[in-house]
């Protein structure tokens, strides 16, 4: 149970702020005051109370590297044994000290905050979610299982496939498709060119299959709506251009006939375009740029994924394992 006359005044002001002015819920306001008790009974129990302009970096430090290894019997025999605190409870901790440390200099309180000299752990990245290459196989060929096609045979159908296609075939943001263009499709040298984030351009190579799809649908596209003039690529059955929300539900409602993922996003589809490619050799650099990523530490998540395959193989396959 925390001691209460360990908060100081201004926290309590700061904790009236967040309420009244702020209009932060309950539950925020309470892990605030959760958090700053917390610490400024660790304060009191371990420097005797200091006053508050002479809190330092290394004391907040000190309070933090404490929640991370928790504390033991062994160091205070009258207290319960706590685990350590995960990464992302003290990062949340840190929010709030920082936040009251910003309203304390505004008011006046301290001339510095001991928080810009405070580093937290780093929170543990997840790894995309991507699909497996046999379930794509299966997207690839039309089948949504028992001899059922995944896309239907006309031209609604065909614009659903392309969207499919092109996502996992070039990695390509749903922004990015949209975006296309009759003359994004360089098919002379099998490639096309896609305008990315800050209007950077950069060249994917297509293969052999697609762009034979590619002229088929333009002509289909072309026979079906005769006084199309170009513009957009793809086109709706109403013969609109095709909108984000429309690749998000084509997307969703496909990958929903062939996967139990619970993640069904077309951005699933550009981390499966790039995990497949490196999980069958590719060259990191090669997919960066493939990808358009500004710095290689965003590619370098996916060999995180190509790990994970060979942990799993050898568990599987070593006879130790």
């Amino acid at each position: 149970m925390l001691d209460q006359v360990h908060l100081p005044p201004l926290a309590q002001d700061f904790l009236a702020y967040l309420s009244l002015e702020k209009r932060y819920s309950p539950h925020t306001v309470q892990s605030y005051s959760l958090d700053l008790s917390q610490f400024f009974q660790y304060i009191q129990e371990q420097y005797g109370g200091i006053a508050l302009d002479s809190v330092k970096a290394a004391h907040v430090q000190s309070w933090l590297a404490l929640g991370l290894e928790g504390r033991k019997k062994a160091e205070d025999a009258h207290k319960r044994a706590q685990p350590p605190a995960s990464a992302v409870t003290i990062r949340r901790k840190m929010s709030a000290l920082k936040s009251f440390f910003k309203y304390a200099l505004r008011k006046g309180a301290v001339k510095q905050s001991p928080m810009a000299r405070v580093t937290g752990p780093k929170l543990p990245g997840r790894l995309p979610v991507f699909v497996d290459e046999h379930v794509m196989e299966k997207v690839e060929t039309n089948q949504a299982g028992d001899d059922i096609p995944l896309f239907s045979d006309d031209f609604a159908g065909a614009t659903r496939r392309m969207i499919l296609r092109l996502l996992y075939h070039a990695g390509i943001r749903r922004a990015e498709l949209t975006g296309l263009r009759d003359g994004s499709i360089d098919f002379s040298n099998g490639q096309m060119k896609v305008l990315g984030k800050g209007n950077k351009e950069r060249i994917i190579p297509l293969g052999t299959a697609v762009l034979k799809e590619l002229r088929e649908y333009i002509a289909w596209r072309d026979a079906e709506f005769p006084g199309y003039a170009g513009g957009a690529l793809l086109l709706t059955a109403h013969g609109k251009p095709v909108q984000a929300w429309d690749v998000y539900r084509t997307v969703r409602k496909a990958l929903a006939q062939v996967t139990t993922l619970k993640k069904r996003s077309p951005h699933v589809l550009r981390h499966t375009f790039a995990t497949h490619l490196m999980n069958n050799g590719a060259d990191i650099n090669a997919v960066k740029e493939l990808l358009g990523h500004a710095s290689l530490a965003s590619t370098q998540v996916y060999t995180h994924n190509t790990i994970e395959k060979l942990r799993r193989v050898h568990e599987q396959a070593h006879p130790r394992g």
